[in-house]
């Protein structure tokens, strides 16, 4: 897990928790509970967001090791070639 996943998992759980606590507060009739959702919202949606660029990040790093992968056999290939004998034709 990186930080982004561990700190977008954190933030979603303590969103949904201050949403849970707004509602229970709301039951109840005590004020300012709308504080409370409101941050939750805003937790969750950060949480989420960072959830998504965490996976983001993996598929593009992903991307560049097998394009570094390519690029060292492909110079791999080209030294190859480079150490074989050329072939002389007779007729030159």
């Amino acid at each position: 897990m990186n930080r982004f996943l561990k700190r977008g998992l954190l933030s979603l759980v303590a969103g949904i928790a201050l949403n849970v606590a707004g509602y229970l507060m709301m039951e109840h009739n005590q004020r300012h509970y709308g504080w409370l959702m409101i941050a939750g919202v805003i937790l969750f949606g950060l949480g989420f967001i960072l959830i998504l660029y965490s996976f983001m990040r993996k598929v593009e790093a992903q991307g560049l090791i097998e394009e570094r992968a390519e690029v060292k056999e492909k110079r791999k290939r080209f030294r190859l070639e480079l150490k074989k004998p050329k072939k002389v034709s007779p007729a030159s």
